[in-house]
């Protein structure tokens, strides 16, 4: 089982939350503020944080900021915030996944599941050789990333999409089959890929309108292919 942190001021909620995960067999740990979870997290090891943004010391969302600086914990944000721009955003701050408020615990014993399946995968993958795409360079073993020789900053999951487009060069991947192997999910909103390929290009210094390595196909899938002659040069 799991080593939860549960980040929730709402007493009732967090009450809640705590009783379910300890009865699914999980290790759990609560708090109530942004700096307590950022303290928990600095001194002790999580397997998962479920973050709450309407805390009372600092905006879940800022938190969420600070938690990526000093670890790459998988982080599900639980929030009554339903705004499309506002969940965009908090993807790309670095969440994990999300959950609206209210919601069930079988959505969130789902939800848990399946970031644990995909970080223990991660963790479970064996070494391999790097990959050269063109002037892209992936190393799995590593997880470093270069394009031109130059260091790219991805977080886990650009990571985690970058390498397995990169295993695969000039091939359509579906987006169902991006949802299984990247996310672990038999089902999803279309609009976390599409967050994270947004991403990708920016650091791969292209756009949707002018790409590079990452072509997009209406309604069929996504590839990525080294630029062919008389290509854009990179976005800088």
């Amino acid at each position: 089982m799991a080593s939860v942190l549960v980040v929730e001021d709402d007493q009732f909620v967090r009450s809640a939350l705590i009783r379910h995960l300890t009865d699914a067999s999980h290790t759990v740990r609560s708090v109530g503020t942004a700096l307590e979870a950022l303290r928990e997290v600095a001194h002790l090891r999580f397997d998962v944080v479920i973050l709450d943004l309407g805390l009372p010391d600092l905006d879940g969302s800022e938190a969420l900021k600070m938690l990526r600086g000093i670890t790459d914990v998988p982080v599900i944000i639980a929030t009554a915030r339903d705004d499309e721009t506002e969940i965009v955003r908090l993807l790309n701050a670095g969440a994990d996944d999300y959950l609206t408020k209210p919601f069930s615990v079988e959505h969130l014993s789902a939800r848990i599941a399946a970031v644990l399946r995909r970080s223990r995968a991660a963790a479970d993958t064996p070494p391999s050789s790097v990959l050269r795409v063109g002037g892209l360079t992936v190393d799995p073993l590593r997880r470093q990333a270069e394009l031109d020789g130059a260091r790219l900053d991805l977080t886990r999951r650009e990571f985690d999409l970058l390498a397995f487009l990169a295993g695969r060069p000039g091939v359509v991947v579906p987006r169902r089959e991006l949802l299984a192997e990247v996310w672990q999910q038999s089902y999803g909103d279309d609009q976390t890929i599409d967050v994270h390929l947004s991403w990708l290009r920016r650091k791969l210094g292209e756009t949707a309108a002018r790409p590079r390595y990452l072509h997009t196909l209406r309604g069929v899938g996504v590839k990525l292919e080294p630029p062919g002659p008389g290509e854009a040069e990179p976005v800088r």
